[in-house]
């Protein structure tokens, strides 16, 4: 199949992101921390479609009633409140969120608005128990510099997060209160990105300016993206859900096949769809109308005083220290990227002056992924002991490289720390056994013999050493 020629086709790619603050929720004291423990209480609650005051009835409300489904909410005491059951008004907003927004915002270089109203946002899927989402305008008229063209900033939003799916019953879906109210941010895109590329330069781009100021989560569930695709001749579609930055170019792609193909039948429709795993997409639901949002009325406005926004200190920008740090530490950039973020590289680097900077990097991040990809052993509960016992081992014994992987590894499974495990074969005891291999296996190749010697000393030998002592002897 020939390219596609995004450009003869007009596309144009808007982006949505949301992310979850670290701050407990935004409309009450409740931590922002998603919980396993049984539920204390159900609540449940159905969808009424009724006409509005103009004799209209939302196409979205219609919709989702004909689906003939409620929703099931469980209640665990200690992460929400009466403020997620609707059954309370709301508290005074979390002001340590709307710092962290306001200083992304300014980052963007967006305008501030003078002040912050609360709206209400309908929302009809039983996402919220409310039936809207809380919402409030905090900045517009960005930008963001790229190598394809400048991409405007539309807006920039505080928002409380949906409550989390739990599953779906053919008559109901289970929600839990624990992810309802935990704050967010919204960043919102003028529909300037032209290639998918771009669109993955942007979505970084703001991924890097977010942990910038280190007030922000991270990890499956605390981001996500939508995107807003159209090309000539077919009119916008919001995809829900696209997670992993690097499918971003391929969704896109997926997305304007489907609708070139909708624009040569010539059934175009603008409408919500849900992204796949392979990054084709799915209907979700009609694209809902421009006037869904109305005041809160249980919130006063907040002035943004200058006295307060002079008090804000805005953090240097990771792309600028990550350039510090490769020349400091001697790191690809790459590597730098992966760890400057991490306070446990600084520590270690300046207690294990001995070990190179980037082997202290790839022992922080890099081998615990490629444990946790390759070797499908979950690494999330190594802790900061685990990778000093590894570091260490190497400051007092001769090791292969790739002893740390197996030293974390084992780590990583709960099993003791034993270093004889791992302590490299001397010189004189290899050349001895390696000069019995060779006379053993007479004819063999070198590759052969390679692979018999690696086998036997697993990952307690230097395969440059071997190698070296096998042509020796195959001399």
């Amino acid at each position: 199949m020939q390219p596609l020629n995004y450009k003869d086709l007009g596309l144009r790619v808007g982006l949505e992101i949301h992310r979850q603050i670290s701050s407990h929720k935004l409309f009450c004291s409740c931590p922002s921390e998603l919980t396993d423990k049984p539920f204390d209480a159900l609540l449940k609650r159905s969808l009424h479609a009724v006409k509005s005051e103009t004799g209209q009835t939302d196409i979205v409300a219609e919709h989702e009633v004909k689906k003939g489904k409620h929703a099931v909410y469980e209640v665990v005491h200690g992460s929400c409140c009466q403020v997620e059951t609707d059954e309370e008004p709301i508290h005074p907003l979390n002001m340590h969120a709307l710092q962290a927004v306001l200083e992304v915002a300014l980052l963007l270089k967006c305008k501030l608005v003078d002040a912050i109203q609360i709206m209400r946002k309908q929302v009809l899927d039983y996402s919220n128990t409310s039936g809207f989402q809380r919402t409030a305008l905090v900045a517009m008229d960005g930008r963001i510099e790229t190598q394809h063209g400048n991409v405007g900033i539309t807006s920039i939003c505080i928002e409380e997060d949906a409550a989390r799916r739990i599953r779906n019953e053919p008559e109901f879906t289970v929600f839990r209160l624990d992810r309802l109210g935990i704050p967010l941010i919204e960043i919102t895109t003028e529909p300037d990105m032209t290639n998918p590329d771009q669109v993955k330069e942007i979505a970084a781009y703001l991924g890097m300016v977010l942990k910038s100021t280190g007030k922000y989560k991270s990890g499956i569930g605390t981001i996500r993206q939508d995107l807003n695709v159209s090309i000539k001749g077919h009119p916008r579609v919001e995809i829900k859900g696209v997670q992993d930055l690097q499918l971003i170019p391929t969704v896109i792609e997926k997305e304007v096949l489907r609708q070139l193909d909708n624009v040569k039948l010539g059934k175009t429709k603008s409408e919500v769809r849900k992204m796949l795993p392979d990054g084709t997409t799915a209907y979700l639901r009609p694209m809902p109308g421009a006037s869904r949002m109305y005041v809160e009325t249980d919130h006063p406005i907040i002035a943004l005083e200058q006295k307060f926004l002079d008090s804000l200190v805005l953090p240097e920008l990771l792309s600028e220290k990550t350039e510090q740090f490769e020349k400091k530490y001697n790191l690809p950039p790459l590597l730098a990227r992966e760890v400057i973020t991490n306070p446990l590289f600084t520590k270690f680097a300046e207690q294990y002056k001995q070990l190179e900077a980037s082997f202290i990097a790839r022992v922080l991040s890099e081998i615990p992924k490629d444990i946790k990809t390759r070797l499908r052993i979950d690494t999330g509960k190594l802790t900061d002991k685990d990778f000093a016992k590894v570091l260490d081992a190497y400051t007092k014994e001769p090791l292969s490289k790739q002893a740390a992987t197996d030293m974390l590894a084992a780590l990583a499974q709960g099993h003791p720390f034993d270093l004889t495990k791992y302590q490299m074969v001397s010189d004189e005891e290899l050349e001895k056994n390696i000069k019995e291999i060779v006379a053993k296996n007479k004819g063999a190749s070198m590759g052969a013999l390679m692979g018999i010697v690696m086998h036997a000393y697993k990952n307690k030998v230097d395969g440059k050493k071997v190698s070296e002592l096998l042509k020796k002897y195959l001399q």
